[in-house]
């Protein structure tokens, strides 16, 4: 499938993206060469070859719970900027009016 300019137009279009001439000129290059390697790979005979989702096999990955000593109130807020008492002072992100 060759992409042309208008495709790429388009998909911005519906993107909500501006996009320079220069950089759509590249997209388009750069989109069409995916696309091209893609056909490449479609053309590859896979049968006998069983569907993966990783290339390596998978095993559980989670560490084992366990319970260990966290830190203090204190060392936790100590190098914080500003504090007030137990808590980390930050600004305020909601303006009331």
């Amino acid at each position: 499938m060759k992409i042309t300019r208008d495709v790429i137009e388009y998909v911005a279009h519906l993107g909500r993206l501006e996009l320079d001439p220069h950089e759509i000129e590249e997209y388009t290059g750069q989109l069409d060469s995916i696309l091209e390697y893609m056909d490449k790979l479609n053309a590859l005979d896979t049968t006998g070859v069983e569907p993966m989702s990783h290339a390596i096999p998978n095993v559980n990955v989670f560490r084992e719970d366990r319970i260990v000593e966290s830190f203090s109130v204190e060392e936790s807020v100590g190098n914080a900027p500003e504090r007030t008492g137990s808590f980390f002072k930050v600004p305020p992100i909601i303006e009331v009016e």
